[in-house]
């Protein structure tokens, strides 16, 4: 059995990879989560709605998530280093092209569009790199790199706020982009491809070909688990403070609560990925997507901050353990031929739930005056996805 694929022989290479990948992760999410500090100052410059700024955030979001497919297709192609260095050039280019835009269209162009595809073609290549290097500890290695998303949303948009102080938005916008050609091509440059994953003397790769893979009943109850999991995932991120407002919490406590899901998820990455790997993933995937569903009924019954705090740090928790695991299980059940194919075309499922739901919450609210009915229907959605998941690990 070779270095590749043995379980006690993992490649030392592999560890490189991960933090190579934990390094990308953070950059392109950093700097797409900065947009909350480019928001006032994007209406302010253009005379913008709230809606057409959002416009820029919403078209980047649905971008890479709707490309990941493509990009880990260019990735299993040609090779992850490539593809996703590919990436980071147009994620600058897109952010010096926004420095320079002198109305919303430009901006829109430039910033959603060009911002989205290079997100597209680092974040599923990034993380489809990682799996073949490990078998043994392939969910703690998945939890290590996926955890550069929470690193770098804590991070980066803090950066970016300082920036605007200093040299105002055009000229963060400059920064970042440098910081991306710094050290995103830096981490980028050290992403290859593993043994596991290489050709062999026939000329294939192991593992199930892409059309079989999606065609598969362990991939459709995956999707149908990304698709009815999606809403609980995001709708707390976008409604959260606002419903913690409506119960008398002070605005800063609010805000601060989305920055206690990103904990959460740092810690849920980390831990949830390293105890998988002892009691498998299979099973732990269906109890985090079971926990995310329970986590609602807290929210629901929360009257004031202890509660929505917890509430924060447990769904959090169950969301990093759901995203770091998902990559480890798709090279788990297809091998490494088309793996970054396979995660990106699952990530599809996410985009519905991340453009849609918080607009849907946002509607019932309105009508309704109340969440109930949002988190009432988030918790359903999961116990449907948690069958799902169930049904996809048990074939």
């Amino acid at each position: 059995m070779n270095a590749a694929s043995g379980p006690e022989q993992e490649p030392r290479y592999g560890w490189v990879v991960v933090w190579a990948a934990f390094t990308a992760l953070a950059v392109i999410f950093g700097v797409s989560y900065s947009f909350a500090a480019f928001f006032e100052p994007f209406a302010v410059e253009f005379r913008a709605s709230r809606a057409e700024v959002s416009l820029v955030f919403g078209l980047s979001g649905l971008i890479y998530f709707v490309l990941g497919a493509f990009g880990g297709m260019l990735a299993d192609r040609f090779g992850p280093r490539l593809v996703t260095s590919a990436g980071m050039l147009c994620i600058a280019a897109a952010l010096l092209a926004g420095s320079a835009a002198t109305s919303m269209t430009q901006l829109t162009a430039a910033y959603g569009l060009g911002l989205g595809v290079g997100i597209a073609l680092v974040y599923t290549p990034a993380i489809g790199c990682v799996q073949p290097w490990f078998t043994r500890r392939r969910g703690l290695a998945a939890g290590l790199a996926s955890a550069g998303i929470g690193a770098g949303t804590l991070v980066v948009p803090l950066l970016a706020a300082a920036a605007i102080a200093q040299w105002q938005w055009r000229g963060a916008m400059v920064a970042l982009a440098a910081g991306v050609g710094l050290f995103g091509l830096a981490a980028t440059l050290l992403l290859r491809r593993a043994p596991a994953a290489a050709r062999r003397a026939d000329g294939t790769v192991p593992g199930t070909p892409l059309a079989a893979a999606l065609r598969s009943r362990s991939f459709l109850w995956l999707y149908a688990m990304c698709v009815l999991g999606a809403p609980a995932m995001f709708i707390p991120f976008a409604h959260l403070s606002a419903a913690a407002r409506d119960l008398g919490v002070a605005d800063a406590r609010a805000v601060g609560l989305v920055g206690l899901i990103g904990i959460g998820s740092l810690t849920g990455r980390f831990a949830i990925g390293a105890l998988a790997d002892r009691v498998g993933r299979p099973l732990t995937l269906v109890l985090v997507e079971a926990s995310l569903g329970l986590s609602m009924l807290l929210w629901l019954a929360a009257g004031g901050y202890p509660a929505l705090a917890l509430f924060a740090l447990w769904m959090g928790l169950s969301y990093g353990g759901i995203v770091s695991l998902m990559p480890a299980l798709c090279m788990d059940l297809f091998g490494a031929r088309a793996v970054s194919s396979i995660i990106g075309a699952l990530y599809t499922g996410a985009a519905l739930g991340n453009l849609g739901g918080p607009w849907v919450a946002g509607r019932v609210f309105d009508a309704s005056g109340s969440y109930a009915a949002v988190i009432v229907g988030c918790a359903v959605l999961s116990a449907l996805a948690t069958y799902a998941a169930w049904r996809a690990v048990r074939l």
